[in-house]
Parts: structure tokens; sequence; C-alpha cells
């Protein structure tokens, strides 16, 4: 059975992703309603940009995951907006040995 990955990009200041980062990474696991694997945050920081890539054991859990997850919006005061979403299988994946 495949994994599965949601990509969710966005537009938002350092100071954003710097608070992004310091609440997904002090979460004790994911939020209820999202069975997540794995959560990686990449930035851009140069170009205001930043990607959350949540990995899922299945395309059931990725389904359920980004129901909730698509509920969810930043802040009204935070300087970050979702610009995009997309869905992917992984089909490969070679560690560096």
């Amino acid at each position: 059975m495949s994994d599965w990955v949601r990509v969710a990009n966005f537009e938002a200041d350092n100071d954003a992703v710097e608070s992004m980062v310091k609440e997904i990474g002090s979460a004790e696991g994911p939020p209820p309603g999202i069975p997540a694997k794995s959560i990686m945050v990449l930035a851009d920081r140069e170009n205001g940009r930043a990607r959350i890539v949540v990995r899922f054991d299945s395309e059931e859990d990725l389904r359920t995951g980004s129901a909730t997850l698509d509920a969810m919006e930043p802040p009204a005061d935070a300087r970050v907006r979702r610009v995009s979403v997309e869905k992917f299988e992984v089909l490969l994946e070679r560690q560096a040995s």
C-alpha cells in the first residue's frame, strides 16, 4: 500500500514561518482528525513562501486529514495565506546511503 502526501503552499513572511514551525514543533503529535505519519515544513524565506508536507499511511487517511486541514484557517492577524493544496501518491522514496 502506498503512502500519500498533502502539500499546502503558503505566502508567509519570516515571522509567520517561525510561528508555524514553533506551533507544529511544540505539539505532542498531530491534532485530532489528522491521522498523519509525518510533517515537514519547508521555507523559501527570500521569496516569502512556505510549504507544509503532511504524509499519510493511506489514501483514506489523506482524505480524513485533508478534510480537517481544509477547515483550518490561519488566524486573521497572521501574515500567512494558503495559496494552494496538492495531493500526491508516493511512488518511490530512496534514502542516500
